[in-house]
């Protein structure tokens, strides 16, 4: 009973650690919609976008409205995005997309984690040419058909759509359908899902890998640290990699 316990109790902890995390990066993405083109999301589809991801992963309302209020004051910190490009151990390129108020601090800490998990921080280019950036939409399934959606959806620019599954934070399983995009269709498909009503969790720009590298063992535990490493960074929005 003990063990179970502490499983319960550590998958529970790491649930909390990822909707913290959650919420500081959506926060931030708030802020920099609103810094970039006002507060109102009806004008700002950026804006509409954080909104929207936040209610996926339950961020309160309270938090998403104070961090619109703090975007629209000139005391609020200003946000640089910068992209990192680099190799882990064992040939597994990655990409660290960050949003930060002081990019000194980030690209050092960016260079420890990579020295100190036997990785590289590449040039620009040097890594991100293994990558394809997509639009990626996250739709509640319940009510939805795979197929017919697929159908109504081509002419929006969907190249892929299929089904998914995660744990909330109770650990209770949610179901989603995927609805992948060209990046250059990003703008279009959210519209076009708008327009049809849909319950969107999340729609996100991501680089998904061109080809993928395969390990186990030490090898996979040593990559598997050091992107862990990355993602608890505070300045980190996301992270990419070629790990399979």
């Amino acid at each position: 009973m003990g063990r179970a316990f502490e499983f319960r109790k550590g998958r529970k902890m790491k649930r909390w650690d990822r909707m913290s995390k959650d919420f500081t990066r959506i926060g931030r993405e708030i802020v920099m919609a609103v810094k970039e083109s006002g507060s109102n999301p009806d004008t700002n589809s950026r804006l509409r976008t954080a909104m929207q991801n936040a209610k996926g992963v339950n961020m309160p309302k309270d938090r998403v409205e104070a961090a619109i209020k703090r975007a629209s004051s000139r005391e609020e910190k200003d946000y640089s995005e910068v992209v990192y490009e680099g190799y882990a151990p064992h040939g597994v390129a990655v990409v660290i997309e960050t949003a930060t108020d002081n990019p000194t601090r980030t690209v050092a800490n960016v260079r420890m984690y990579f020295n100190r998990g036997n990785g590289a921080l590449g040039t620009a280019g040097s890594s991100d040419y293994t990558f394809t950036r997509k639009g990626v939409f996250k739709l509640a399934a319940e009510g939805l058909d795979l197929d017919e959606l697929e159908l109504e959806l081509i002419d929006a620019g969907a190249e892929d759509v299929y089904a998914d599954q995660d744990e909330d934070e109770h650990g209770n399983e949610k179901h989603f359908i995927v609805v992948e995009t060209a990046f250059t269709d990003f703008g279009q498909m959210q519209k076009a899902l708008e327009e049809k009503g849909l319950n969107v969790v999340s729609a996100q720009l991501q680089r998904i890998p061109n080809t993928t590298v395969h390990l186990e063992g030490d090898e996979l535990e040593e990559v598997m640290n050091l992107i862990e490493k990355f993602e608890d960074d505070d300045d980190v929005q996301a992270v990419y990699h070629t790990l399979g």
